[in-house]
């Protein structure tokens, strides 16, 4: 009996292995390619070439750009507390991957599909700041430490707005599966009766990533590179890794709030024969390029206008339309019961 539950054990954390790294592997070339596409589209926008020496029309650029990060020296700052230095980096990239667990490639394809997925990705994305509060402390340079506090200021408010605007989701839902939450929408996508708030959590979802024009944690004009100006080598490709592994994140939130996820549109036949993750991919290639898009066209705001927009805009609005979502489903009758759509 005991070895008949060493083999059952032993086979289920291979299983999960396997899982987690069929999830990272893809995850970590993509942010590596997410680099170079964003290069080229930039380029494409402001009329010159981008990266194309480095292999086939510049594929292989990805891969030079993290072997020269790997192979350069780690430099650590004489006074910066160096358990703390080392493991900030650590930190947000390891963050920006575990958040994936929860994501749902198709119906049911999750590493853990759980009933709270979407409480666990705002867990997971609220411990992100720390990584960067601790970059800035640890690294005993003012502009390392204005960084962070901006960082951790900016996240906190519109954390907020992004919260409620999840819950306007969830209300129409009735569950914090994210599974449920892409099945609620196979007749419509919510981004279509729920527009407005789909472009707040989009905006917001660029300050929470620091992607321009909020990008004021990295503020090159006046904070020289913000809260990982010290950081050098490997420890700043960790931070470079999850700040784009964030982008996908985020892009594949908004794809599941909003876009129905690995749905097709609108359900029509043809459609229907094109495999649901290639749906995902697209829909998050999609909101990918709107980042990329926003940071060519928009030029950076001042960090009084990126509270007030968050404080005084986004936060209101959020609230209000929460209340007039929750007030309008119970008037007609269509607050769903707790359980979601499999229930």
């Amino acid at each position: 009996m005991a070895h008949f539950f060493y083999q059952t054990l032993v086979g289920q954390i291979l299983l999960m292995l396997l899982e987690t790294l069929a999830v990272l592997v893809p995850l970590l070339i993509g942010v590596a390619y997410l680099t170079l596409m964003e290069r080229k589209v930039m380029a494409a926008m402001q009329q010159r070439r981008g990266p194309n020496v480095n292999g086939l029309f510049g594929l292989l650029q990805a891969f030079a750009d993290a072997i020269k990060m790997i192979v350069k020296e780690t430099v650590i700052p004489a006074g910066a507390n160096r358990a703390l230095f080392l493991f900030a980096p650590f930190l947000t990239f390891s963050l920006a991957m575990a958040a994936w667990a929860v994501i749902p490639t198709g119906n049911g394809l999750a590493v853990a599909n759980i009933n709270v997925g979407i409480l666990y990705l705002l867990a997971i994305s609220s411990l992100g700041v720390y990584g960067m509060l601790i970059a800035g402390w640890a690294s005993n340079s003012r502009y390392a430490f204005l960084g962070g506090l901006r960082s951790a200021a900016q996240m906190v408010s519109y954390e907020v707005s992004i919260g409620l605007v999840i819950v306007s989701v969830l209300l129409a839902v009735g569950s914090l599966n994210l599974n449920d939450i892409v099945l609620a929408q196979s007749h419509v996508w919510f981004c279509v009766p729920m527009f407005p708030i789909f472009i707040v959590f989009f905006i917001s979802a660029l300050a929470e990533t620091n992607r321009a024009p909020f990008d004021l944690p990295e503020g090159e004009s006046e904070l020289v590179a913000g809260f990982f100006v010290e950081y050098s080598s490997l420890a700043f490709g960790l931070f470079f890794l999850g700040e784009y592994a964030n982008m996908i994140l985020m892009s594949s939130m908004v794809s599941i709030l909003f876009l129905g996820g690995w749905l097709p549109p609108l359900g029509i036949a043809p459609l229907t024969w094109i495999p649901g993750p290639l749906w995902l991919i697209f829909k998050i290639l999609f909101c990918l390029f709107v980042f990329i898009w926003v940071r060519a066209t928009f030029p950076r705001y001042r960090y009084d206008q990126l509270m007030r927009l968050g404080w005084k805009v986004f936060l209101p609005f959020s609230l209000l339309w929460m209340i007039g979502t929750a007030g309008f489903l119970m008037a007609t009758g269509l607050l769903p019961h707790m359980g979601g759509v499999n229930s």
